[in-house]
């Protein structure tokens, strides 16, 4: 009998969604403490890519910095919860979606990238997501 595990699941799911959403350069989903959950593609430091020359470790860091920013923003406008947040630069964009309480989907973005499609997958997998880490799926 083959053991699957939920993180094969995480990154097989990651791996679609980099591969199949034009101008997804990488994805990670990670603990609101900042530690790594599963990510698609393992970074790699001679890349000349931007998303895999940053370190993974380093991408889940700033994504939940960002999420405690917005979460800490909007309670103090009271705004209601964080539903995405999204911070755009010259070549791309960082696009973080909370899954739970305890976890949200950061993508790395080209700047070509058709933004509406790519939020509209970057939403859809962090809803499967949602269920794969809650153990409904």
């Amino acid at each position: 009998m083959v053991n699957i595990y939920r993180v094969d699941i995480l990154e097989e799911r990651l791996r679609e969604l980099t591969e199949n959403t034009p101008g997804v350069q990488g994805t990670v989903i990670v603990s609101f403490e900042g530690f790594v959950v599963a990510a698609y593609p393992p970074a790699d430091p001679n890349a000349e890519n931007s998303y895999q020359a940053a370190s993974t470790p380093q991408v889940a860091a700033m994504a939940a910095t960002m999420i405690a920013l917005g979460e800490q923003t909007l309670t103090r406008l009271a705004q209601g919860k964080v539903e995405r947040l999204m911070l755009e630069g010259d070549n791309g964009a960082m696009i973080v979606y909370p899954i739970n309480r305890n976890a949200a989907l950061a993508a790395m973005v080209d700047k070509k990238a058709k933004m509406g499609l790519t939020l509209l997958a970057v939403a859809r997998a962090a809803a499967f997501f949602g269920n794969i880490l809650s153990g409904t799926e």
